[in-house]
């Protein structure tokens, strides 16, 4: 078993930056491909972020390329999501989850644990 336990989030002013932690227990962490996931109000849950095992291969939403970064952290058991120049259509509330293979996915059901969530809240 995996538990993930996700912080970081508030409200905040259109253009300002975040980072959301995702501090990580129970297996090795790092045998882990991990993703960040949101999810606005009467929406889908829809991918935003993706890292491989070794932190070599990242992919990104198209919604926020050049405005996200995923990173990971192993001897610390932590995956961050630094977002930058937030926009009022990034507020969601966003989890992290983890599984134990290390392909490019985007789909939420793929993925085997999840943390509680955060929420984002950005203002116009």
């Amino acid at each position: 078993q995996v538990q993930l336990v996700e912080s970081g989030g508030g409200l905040v002013q259109a253009g300002v930056s975040l980072r959301l932690s995702c501090a990580a227990s129970g297996r090795t962490f790092s045998s882990y491909s991990m993703g960040w996931f949101r999810q606005a109000p009467g929406k889908e849950r829809e991918f935003v972020a993706f890292i491989s095992w070794r932190g070599d291969s990242t992919y990104y939403a198209d919604s926020v390329k050049g405005r996200f970064t995923i990173s990971r952290d192993d001897p610390k058991s932590t995956v961050y999501l630094q977002m930058n120049s937030l926009k009022p259509e990034d507020t969601a509330v966003y989890y992290c989850a983890a599984r134990a293979y290390s392909a490019y996915e985007t789909r939420s059901a793929l993925y085997t644990y999840w943390g509680q969530g955060t929420q984002v809240t950005v203002s116009s």
